[in-house]
């Protein structure tokens, strides 16, 4: 172990000198920002809840403190084995090569984080954006479902391309086809070498460039290659690309091509911006499909999508829908339609959009390779319904064109829902994060419904205690989480939604939803048997007994070794308690009026804390039981 912290120290020194010499970029700065300075403590803490939101806002998650720790060497460190599979998926640098990985490999609390850090690459935690680059890379070479529309002739060779894409990353292709956005051939001219070309709308495309710039059967030098190279260059405004040419050590390379995706991201969400969002478009929904738009239009797009908004979100005005005739760009704009005001309708938000980004998702590429009409080209573009809210397809439009997928809480069973139907599975596996990690069971993000904290001196409630007037809601119900769990088969939902019930089981108990989801859980066995367990609430019992686990560690008296109550006081409770309403609060009597205590689900004053759990452990437990006779189910 000695000799491994000395390999592991020397190669520290190593990439340092690197960085001094300015060969590395320094993937880990130092950062003593507040926001990050809160980060790592949530990250000491294993609070699930404020990483989320600290990365959602943009924290460097590769940042280093004072001490030269990173977050996910914190977390490894401190045995939070769910945080760490929060950082690496969402891009904590886990390059196998490096120090840092090595580090917290090195540190991890045990094997369970150990192996999790192991089985992540380069490809998969460092480097988040691959699967866009790539994706972006196959569109020069493939083929079906055609999205190219422009075509560049070059003396012995003909390149498919995407307008959108050349006009993001160039600003010499963007002032062209903004001119002429119906141009769908480009002849280039023979004076510069197809090979110069070849690399040039490889570097655009963000693929990786060849070692050998010129072809064994080519008639040409690499000298002329790359003088046609530099011509390009300058014509087509590209300031980097000599940087990628140059780029012979390997790390060199792979640090200069991750810089390239990364500015390309940056193009291709401006532009996309600037064209998709820009301009939607908001009719009323009987009149979405009538919505006229020419296919050469100045902003290339090849159909557009519909979201209809929910009915809370009408406005009852006099707003007009914003379909008309289009202009002279081949965008519509302007009122087409009027409502009476004080009237509301079906309102739907139009997005033009690009295949050659929506074939992303598995849902458009086969519908795109089909012989469905969306297909098909015609005059106007297809209007293509997607059963989801307005600001869920933003999301999934931002995900499908720039990998970005800020997910909020409140949209996040929404999102769920549309990226299991398009088949968006990083998408999926995203909102499902959001929902168990912002509504993480340990957190206080989805409120306690039905405790209300009580005070001194108002009569009519357990120890005269005054009932809060103010009851906050809960920002997701937790009923659709698990619902949402078991239709679309996200184990990750289903062990958050019984980890909650169970960290608030007391609210739920006596509930008849509650009951029902219950006895929907023994119907999901196609052919129960009466020896048969119920899983969500084999979940919830194992849940509660961790949640009261720790408060009996170290010998609590209450407790004999097989975890029952052990004093003679409070025999019974469990039977007598199954049919008592669920009250759990702290009494203050500090005014002279009694004693401090804390009542238990019974009604009971008991002394603190540690006796109030024990005895409304055993009355949970008494609680399923009795639910469980009166649904007659044997679990």
């Amino acid at each position: 172990m000695v000799i491994r912290k000395f390999e592991l120290e020397a190669k520290l020194r190593d990439e340092r000198k690197l960085i001094r010499n300015g060969v590395l970029r320094n993937e880990h700065p130092l950062d003593e920002s507040e926001e990050f300075s809160d980060f790592m403590m949530a990250c000491r803490r294993g609070d699930l809840k404020r990483c989320q939101e600290l990365i959602s806002a943009g924290v460097n998650i590769n940042g280093k403190d004072a001490y030269d720790y990173t977050p996910l060497v914190v977390a490894s460190l401190c045995g939070h084995y769910e945080l760490v599979q929060l950082l690496l998926e969402s891009g904590a640098l886990a390059d196998p090569d490096s120090f840092e990985k090595e580090r917290a490999v090195y540190n991890a609390l045990n094997n369970k984080i150990r192996n999790l850090l192991l089985s992540y690459d380069y490809s998969k935690a460092a480097d988040p954006l691959q699967p866009w680059a790539s994706h972006i890379t196959s569109l020069l070479v493939r083929g079906t479902p055609p999205t190219s529309d422009i075509t560049l002739s070059a003396a012995r060779e003909d390149f498919h391309l995407h307008k959108f894409i050349l006009s993001a990353r160039s600003p010499y292709f963007k002032r062209k086809f903004a001119e002429t956005p119906e141009t769908t051939t480009w002849k280039l001219p023979h004076s510069i070498p197809t090979d110069a070309f070849r690399i040039v709308l490889r570097y655009l495309y963000l693929g990786d460039l060849p070692r050998d710039f010129v072809s064994p059967r080519s008639t040409i030098t690499e000298e002329e290659v790359f003088k046609g190279i530099d011509k390009l260059c300058k014509q087509l405004e590209i300031e980097h690309l000599w940087e990628a040419v140059l780029s012979s050590d390997r790390r060199l390379a792979r640090q200069r091509q991750q810089d390239e995706v990364r500015r390309a991201q940056s193009q291709v969400e401006a532009f996309f911006r600037e064209t998709v969002f820009k301009h939607r478009i908001v009719v009323d929904t009987q009149n979405a499909r009538q919505v006229k738009w020419p296919r050469h239009n100045s902003i290339f797009a090849n159909c557009l999508l519909q979201a209809d908004e929910m009915a809370e979100e009408e406005e009852s005005t006099g707003d007009k829908a914003s379909e008309s005739a289009p202009t002279p760009n081949g965008i519509p704009i302007g009122p087409a339609s009027s409502q009476p005001t004080g009237t509301t309708r079906p309102r739907s938000v139009l997005y033009p959009a690009h295949k050659a980004f929506l074939i992303r998702a598995p849902y458009f590429e086969a519908m795109f390779s089909s012989e469905f009409l969306e297909a098909q080209d015609t005059e106007y573009l297809h209007v293509i319904k997607i059963d989801c809210t307005p600001p869920v397809l933003e999301i999934i439009l931002s995900f499908l064109y720039t990998e970005k997928s800020l997910c909020p809480l409140d949209h996040a069973l929404d999102l769920l829902y549309a990226a299991d139907m398009l088949l968006l599975d990083k998408l999926k596996t995203k909102a499902a994060v959001t929902i168990s990690t912002l509504g993480s069971g340990n957190s206080n993000v989805l409120v306690d419904r039905t405790h209300q904290h009580q005070g001194p001196g108002t009569p009519g409630s357990p120890g005269d205690g005054a009932v809060s007037a103010e009851v906050e809601m809960e920002p997701i119900n937790v009923y659709d989480v698990i619902h949402a769990a078991w239709d679309l088969r996200v184990q990750r939902l289903e062990e958050f939604a019984a980890r909650y019930l169970a960290s608030r089981l007391e609210d739920y108990i006596d509930e008849t939803e509650f009951h029902d989801l219950i006895q929907e859980s023994a119907a999901r066995l196609e052919a129960r048997q009466e020896t048969d367990t119920i899983e969500l609430l084999d979940d919830i019992r194992y849940y509660l007994s961790e949640r009261f686990r720790l408060r009996f560690d170290g010998g609590l008296d209450l407790l004999d070794d097989q975890g029952e109550l052990d004093s003679t006081q409070v025999e019974g409770i469990a039977a007598e308690a199954a049919a008592v309403p669920v009250v759990l609060n702290r009494v203050d009597k500090s005014d002279g009026v009694g004693e401090e205590g804390v009542i238990a689900l019974n009604g009971e004053v008991v002394e603190d804390e540690f006796a109030s759990d024990a005895i409304n452990y055993q009355i949970l437990l008494g609680k399923i039981d009795k639910m469980l006779g009166r649904l007659k189910l044997d679990a």
